[in-house]
């Protein structure tokens, strides 16, 4: 039995977390959850599980953390404001199922140093993938990673084409049904550069050996490639909750979470090169994460602020990795990186991307 505090409770991942812990009541033990701000679903799911532990806000997310006695922590806190968590969790020696992805990306080396071996478990269904595939063989065995990406609703359109696409189109995402923000980050790509900078910082795999590849299908989530020309690929229709599951209870496998593929029926796997030009998020993002430091959180802050002002009309969908791009050239990092530090950059990054916004 796992005793398991979900962090983000009332959001898809925490939702999907739920359902698995309730079909499992023999295997996991729900002992505390928290949100950002929606108190009535929260008492309602306090109510069903019978806890005693709820938390609302980011700063009573982590003390619950530190003060409720789990196995697991499962952050699925959206956005950068989840560092506290994912640091309070590896300290008081949780294994950390990580769905905020911002949080590792943000803090860097300070997260890793404060992880022990194993402790943090992907829940990315790409990372879940990697972490899969990995099994199949030694660290000095693998040649690259291969990370896939749906493409988003405007998979093939050119540069151009993209540069009168609406909110509304941007939400259209065609696989994954996702909160405003990481939805707009899959249309932009940014997402996946993200998901690059995490591959890196979980795996320890050099940028220059992870590759995007465009597999609108999102049947499989993503590949390792070994030295001797085999490939190994992770691949199961689109359902957050076989991710989340492997989460909770890694290495184990929970029976019953997703359906399998049915392979009884005819059916085709496409996989495409990244378009660069249409959208540079990718390489931007292993631009910065080789930079490291306060680069990556300034990245990532200053798309935040983008996809707001694209939302609210007052940015080009273009405009969105431009204005991060003009953000991250005008960085200058500490020599230090902290808590203060990273939080100092962060505020740096949205002011300055505000500024760029408003004057263009």
């Amino acid at each position: 039995m796992r005793r398991v505090i979900v962090l983000g409770s009332t959001g898809s991942i925490g939702t999907q977390a739920l359902d698995v812990i309730r079909a499992n009541p023999r295997r996991f033990e729900l002992v505390g959850i928290s949100a950002g701000s929606n108190a009535e679903l929260v008492t309602q799911q306090a109510e069903e599980f019978h806890l005693e532990h709820t938390a609302l806000g980011a700063a009573e997310s982590e003390q619950l953390v530190r003060d409720v006695e789990a196995d697991v922590v499962l952050n699925a806190i959206t956005g950068s404001i989840g560092l506290g968590s994912t640091l309070a969790a590896l300290k008081a020696g949780r294994t950390l199922a990580l769905a905020n992805k911002e949080s590792l990306i943000v803090g860097g080396e300070l997260v890793r140093s404060a992880a022990a071996e194993g402790q943090i478990v992907p829940v990315d269904s790409e990372h879940s993938a990697l972490a899969q595939a990995l099994r199949a063989g030694t660290r000095g065995e693998v040649r690259r990673l291969v990370v896939t990406a749906s493409g988003g609703p405007f998979r093939g359109r050119t540069r151009t084409e993209l540069a009168e696409v609406t909110p509304e189109q941007a939400l259209a995402h065609p696989t994954w049904d996702m909160g405003r923000m990481v939805t707009t980050n899959s249309a932009t790509l940014v997402n996946k550069g993200l998901e690059v900078i995490e591959a890196h910082l979980l795996f320890d795999v050099p940028y220059d050996d992870i590759e995007v590849v465009v597999h609108p299908q999102s049947i499989v989530h993503s590949m390792v490639e070994f030295v001797d020309g085999s490939t190994i690929a992770q691949a199961s229709p689109p359902d957050m909750r076989l991710p989340i599951s492997l989460g909770l209870d890694w290495p184990h496998r929970v029976g019953g979470v997703g359906r399998p593929l049915d392979w009884r029926q005819a059916t085709s796997w496409t996989f495409e090169p990244l378009d660069d030009e249409a959208f540079p998020a990718v390489a931007l993002a292993k631009t910065v994460g080789r930079a490291g430091k306060t680069f990556p959180a300034v990245y990532n802050a200053a798309n935040e602020q983008a996809v707001n002002a694209f939302h609210e009309g007052r940015l080009s969908f273009l405009g969105i990795v431009d204005t991060v791009q003009r953000v991250v050239d005008a960085h200058d990092a500490p020599d230090e990186l902290s808590v203060d530090t990273l939080a100092a950059a962060e505020t740096w990054a949205r002011s300055q991307a505000d500024a760029l916004i408003a004057s263009a």
